[in-house]
């Protein structure tokens, strides 16, 4: 399970900061900022003793709400 987490914070951090790097049109600071927090949720070095109190099922359920409040970030703003 550590090896998954550790996929996925490199595919989430490499994202981010290849978007940020980019820069394009639209909501890409917001999209990369949250790329960056998902690479920070995912990391399994960061939470192995859960140092702030926030357990793997709130770890999920930010990054589950991190990936639904994509679209609306995405929306255009008209």
């Amino acid at each position: 399970m550590a090896l998954i987490g550790w996929i996925l914070s490199f595919i989430f951090l490499f994202a981010g900061l290849a978007l940020r790097q980019d820069m394009p049109d639209g909501g890409s600071g917001i999209l990369s900022t949250l790329l960056l927090a998902m690479a920070l949720l995912a990391c399994p070095m960061l939470w192995r003793d859960s140092p702030l109190g926030i357990s793997r099922g709130q770890r999920i359920a930010a990054a589950l709400i991190l990936i639904f409040s994509m679209p609306l970030i995405l929306l255009p703003t008209a």
